[in-house]
């Protein structure tokens, strides 16, 4: 049963103590920008044996997303499909082949989950509908509460087992209804979506508190489980502090880094908390707070 957000903070209400956090990133090759003109449609980059990053060339589309790929003994998740103009199950079942021969032809069980709702992270589905042993979780809140077992949305993580790897599933709210987090255990990353990567956080009008709930119960999180580093869907923010690339920039050179340092989840915490009414464009090193009109789903 979905339950209503989280309040914000009371007024008055005693500070979170810092989060403790060590950042020791992922070391990624440079990724695929748009600025080669021989530039492939994926790219694809092991943070281990068992985790793959995806991400799509900005030339197929300019949101150019990354996507996850996370491999347990028995089941494996993809996190998001893609924003279109490109084919991803190819990539996705090149991989699950060459992880299965090196289990001994294991049978593995494909869970297909988005960060969010929004069209840019699940234009690629309709390509798994009819793949063997694969499940295609809806978009709405509802779908992802049922596929995942979180009995009270959004107020409660659940641990999703994909077999000796147990991933957190954390509803965040706020940028797109059905918007979650999945933190991995296994290599503490944090998969952080929308809701927090080096660009521009766009918050639909209205939904500023649920937002800054969904930062608020992050927090709470981070508090109580390690965390590397942060990996999010997309890159905006060029390398010089406060940057960010102009909105469907054909190119992305000189890109900043994808992973954010755990200590970002204080900085958005403390910029929401500060922000007046109604809300404003505030532009940080890593990320940029920034209000909008609601977006549709396509």
């Amino acid at each position: 049963m979905l339950c209503a957000a989280a309040v914000a903070l009371l007024p008055g209400a005693a500070p979170q103590p810092p989060i403790q956090q060590r950042f020791d990133p992922p070391r990624f090759a440079p990724w695929i920008n748009g600025t080669a003109a021989d530039e492939p449609e994926t790219q694809v980059q092991m943070i281990d044996a068992d985790t793959a990053v995806i991400r799509q060339s900005v030339r197929t589309n300019f949101e150019a997303p990354f996507l996850y790929l996370l491999f347990g003994r028995d089941r494996a998740l993809l996190l998001d499909t893609g924003a279109g103009n490109v084919r991803i199950r190819p990539v996705v079942d090149r991989l699950m082949a060459a992880w299965q021969k090196q289990h001994n032809a294991r049978p593995l069980h494909l869970f297909v989950a988005h960060s969010h709702g929004h069209g840019d992270h699940h234009a690629g589905d309709a390509e798994f509908a009819d793949r063997p042993d694969t499940t295609v979780v809806g978009l709405k809140p509802e779908q992802v509460a049922a596929t995942f077992g979180i009995s009270e949305w959004p107020t409660k993580p659940v641990p999703f087992d994909l077999g000796g790897r147990v991933l957190d599933i954390i509803p965040t709210p706020g940028h797109e209804p059905a918007h979650i987090m999945v933190y991995d255990g296994k290599t503490q990353l944090l998969f952080s979506g929308d809701m927090l990567y080096p660009g521009r956080l766009y918050i639909p009008a209205g939904q500023f508190a649920a937002f800054r709930a969904s930062t608020e119960r992050l927090a709470d999180f981070a508090q109580t489980h390690p965390i590397k580093a942060l990996l999010g869907a997309h890159i905006e923010m060029t390398a010089t502090p406060g940057q960010d690339y102009p909105m469907q920039a054909a190119t992305h050179p000189e890109e900043r880094a994808l992973p954010l340092s755990p200590a970002v989840i204080d900085e958005l915490r403390q910029a929401l908390a500060a922000a007046p009414s109604p809300p404003t464009i505030d532009r940080h090193a890593d990320f940029i707070v920034y209000p909008r009109p609601p977006r549709p789903n396509p």
